[in-house]
């Protein structure tokens, strides 16, 4: 498959050359040529300079075929901008733009336009540490209604099977984290020490779930 790169700052270079990695053909877009040095010598891709968001440096990039499309550059607008244009002029589905301001890459997200809000995952990241009993946004769906969160859980629940917390939270067992490797549940996992759990919630219920999955659960008779 084919992907377009707008920008080739570290986030940039290092995903061209991962995609390439794993056998993709990758065109990255960046206006300094002097950008493209953080390419390894071995990159096989293109280097277009440009500017992302123009339509025949686009199309220089191959954006015609392309499978999908990240504006990773330093400017939120750019970025925008060239995803849009991606999306509603080229017709890419796979559509994918950085954005430092949360605020705007919430608003961004519910237009339809899946964005990464750098200064959030990274505040996100740091509390997660500082304060380990929680649960740490992952993805929201473009509405903004549910949501995909890596959750702390009580230790009381260890030993319980996974239906029994989603019944507590009214949340649902996405998959678990478990010595490293993804782990998809079935009826019948049971939580262990040092698994790390990811919940689909609707984003409403969010603090009642925090709630409810970092406190032992009752005991009934």
């Amino acid at each position: 498959m084919h992907f377009v790169i707008m920008g080739c700052g570290r986030a940039g270079a290092t995903l061209a050359q991962s995609l390439e990695s794993h056998g993709h053909s990758v065109a990255v877009i960046d206006q300094n040529p002097d950008s493209f040095r953080r390419l390894d010598a071995g990159f096989g891709g293109s280097k277009v300079t440009g500017l992302g968001f123009d339509r025949d440096v686009l199309r220089q990039a191959g954006i015609d075929d392309a499978f999908g499309f990240a504006a990773v550059a330093d400017g939120d607008n750019s970025n925008i901008l060239a995803a849009r244009v991606a999306r509603e002029t080229f017709g890419v589905d796979n559509v994918v733009a950085r954005i430092y301001d949360p605020h705007r890459a919430e608003i961004y997200q519910r237009l339809g336009i899946p964005t990464v809000a750098t200064v959030r995952w990274t505040a996100d990241q740091v509390l997660r540490r500082l304060l380990p009993m929680g649960a740490t946004s992952q993805f929201s769906d473009a509405s903004g209604r549910i949501l995909l969160a890596e959750v702390d859980v009580h230790p009381g629940w260890r030993g319980k099977p996974l239906r029994a917390l989603e019944d507590a939270t009214g949340a649902r067992v996405a998959y678990l984290t478990r010595y490293g490797d993804g782990l998809l549940p079935d009826a019948q996992t049971v939580l262990q020490e040092n698994d790390i759990v990811h919940l689909l919630m609707r984003t409403d219920d969010q603090a009642a779930v925090e709630r409810a999955i970092t406190a032992a659960p009752e005991v009934t008779a």
